[in-house]
């Protein structure tokens, strides 16, 4: 229990942190792609469909567990406030609150993740939506 106290932070933290360096570094590079895509370049509509959507799978899975990464996070550090309860001598009510209040930044910091990279995901697809649609036209 001792290494959980001391390094679930890191440990959530650094999947978090992870998670977002992922949603950057695509979001850079559909952003780069949509700007100088042309559907004249490929020969099937199913082709282009495949080129448009690349790496929005990946911002999916992040906006969709990045929550529950954060959910982790928070039942761990909770976990870890009740233990020390139990093994501590007398009731400290500031002590209960710091660590409840500090297991609860995990999920924030999980929704901190989540909520940008589904905007971004969902513009993603809606210019997908749209360059498809544009693509019967430039053929």
């Amino acid at each position: 229990m001792e290494f959980l106290a001391h390094y679930v932070d890191y440990i959530i933290f650094a999947i978090l942190g992870f998670m977002s360096f992922l949603v950057v570094w695509f979001t850079i590079e559909r952003l780069l792609f949509y700007s100088k895509v042309k559907a004249s370049d490929y020969k099937s509509k199913a082709l282009y469909e495949e080129a448009l959507t690349k790496n929005l799978t990946t911002l999916y899975i992040v906006y969709s567990n990045a929550p529950y990464i954060g959910l982790l996070g928070t039942v761990i550090g909770i976990m870890i406030t009740f233990f020390d309860m139990s093994t501590a001598s007398g009731i400290d009510t500031k002590a209960i609150m710091q660590g409840l209040s500090l297991a609860l930044k995990a999920t924030a910091t999980g929704l901190v993740v989540a909520v940008p990279t589904l905007i971004i995901y969902n513009g993603f697809v809606r210019k997908v939506d749209v360059l498809l649609n544009r693509y019967d036209e430039v053929k």
